[in-house]
């Protein structure tokens, strides 16, 4: 039979970043890809040579929007094993928070987009406008819905008052509802499961020999997550991944379901337990100058933007205080990073991994990064021989990808 080779992507409508695959078909079924990747790099890993290490939390944030967070905890933690700095028991509680609030918003931004791949668009938006409330938690507690810059060498720059903890938990109680009604049409919905059970097969031994992670690889049977490591609260809040394990299309998005929900229990437990603390510790030395000072007029501007987002978004209740409480969660950091330190966390596509290298001085030597979707690619490409040439689209997304994480 002839063979054809077709480019899919860069550039494509169920792509959100640029990846291009050379397939080889024959008739409909494909028999080989071969991925084709650095259209978005940026070169940030070089940056560690001009910004000194407290201006790398900032870069590395925005290594990727969407987990930005993690990128920041996991550098954090990095320089703080290097400098032999104990974070308050508190900052750890909030650094687990946000953490999960950022799986939360991941992985119903991946719900969406992946309903949306195979024509179920309104599935998406269900998806979508549950995920607008969680944005709203955390614009309401860090001033900002995406790159919600929290940590800091030493601890978290932001706190939470009882009365945010308490409409927290009640804007979680509202999404988990909201998530469940949710539950029978993406675990059940013949649509779903005509386009995704059985399709792009990854078994337990190609995910455990090809490196897979996250809920790629615990959607082939494998029950392993950074969380289980202890960083941030998890040694105190204990923790199962949730694991599917049939490895195809319908396990992995239905890992991604489970664990939005488990995220909100974690959250829970996390304000339940979270112990009070010093929230206004100042920073000597190289952090002084990083200390957040409230702005003038901050409240106002924020009432201002609460009620102009409200004529377009549908909100249960407003936060109890928009004041953004500026006292810092740390304790003091003196001196300079020397020493290696490797750290992981769990990022919503799977682990993720610093290796940071510092020499004594305010530069890093080196600050090296593996993301989970440049750990994920060779299982795609397992994936893909012999699936037809119209799931080729789902089963790019069942892995999540993250373009601009993989090449920096």
């Amino acid at each position: 039979m002839a063979r054809t080779i077709l480019p899919f992507g860069p550039q494509h409508p169920v792509l959100p970043e640029p990846l291009h695959l050379k397939l080889t078909i024959e008739d409909e079924t494909v028999v080989e890809a071969l991925p084709t990747l650095g259209y978005v790099h940026r070169g940030l890993e070089k940056l560690c040579e001009i910004r000194d290490f407290n201006q790398m939390i900032q870069i590395v944030e925005r290594v990727c929007g969407i987990c930005s967070c993690l990128h920041a905890l996991c550098y954090c933690e990095g320089v703080e094993q290097i400098m032999g700095v104990e974070v308050p028991p508190r900052a750890k509680y909030l650094r687990t928070i946000w953490g999960e609030l950022h799986r939360m918003h991941s992985h119903l931004l991946w719900l969406g987009l992946f309903a949306d791949a195979f024509g179920f668009e309104s599935l998406f938006m269900q998806f979508w406008r549950i995920r607008e409330r969680i944005m709203d938690i955390m614009e309401a507690t860090c001033g900002n819905r995406v790159v919600v810059s929290v940590n800091v060498i030493g601890g978290t720059r932001r706190d939470l008052s009882p009365e945010q903890c308490q409409w927290i938990e009640q804007q979680l109680a509202i999404s988990e509802k909201e998530l469940k009604q949710l539950t029978s049409t993406i675990l059940n919905d013949y649509t779903v499961k005509k386009r995704t059970v059985g399709k792009g097969v990854l078994t337990k031994e190609q995910a455990y020999q090809l490196g897979a992670v996250g809920p790629t690889l615990r959607g082939s049977g494998w029950a392993q997550d950074a969380r289980q490591t202890g960083y941030a609260a998890f040694d105190e809040l204990g923790f199962d991944p949730i694991v599917e394990y049939d490895g195809d299309s319908y396990a992995r998005s239905a890992v991604r379901f489970r664990e939005t929900l488990q995220s909100i229990d974690i959250v829970r437990l996390a304000i339940a337990r979270m112990p009070a603390g010093e929230t206004a510790t100042n920073i000597e030395g190289v952090m002084g100058d990083d200390t957040p000072q409230p702005v003038s007029g901050e409240r106002g501007d924020m009432m201002q933007a609460y009620k102009r987002d409200k004529r377009r978004r549908t909100v249960a209740a407003p936060p109890p205080n928009l004041d953004l409480p500026s006292g810092l969660v740390s304790v003091k950091v003196k001196g300079k990073p020397d020493g290696e330190a490797v750290t992981r966390v769990e990022q919503p596509r799977g682990e993720l991994l610093y290796y940071l290298k510092g020499n004594g001085s305010k530069y890093m030597d080196r600050v090296r990064i593996r993301t989970p979707t440049f750990a994920n690619i060779p299982p795609l490409l397992a994936m893909l021989p012999g699936c037809e040439l119209a799931d080729v689209p789902v089963l790019v997304l069942s892995i999540d990808p993250c373009i601009s994480c993989t090449e920096r």
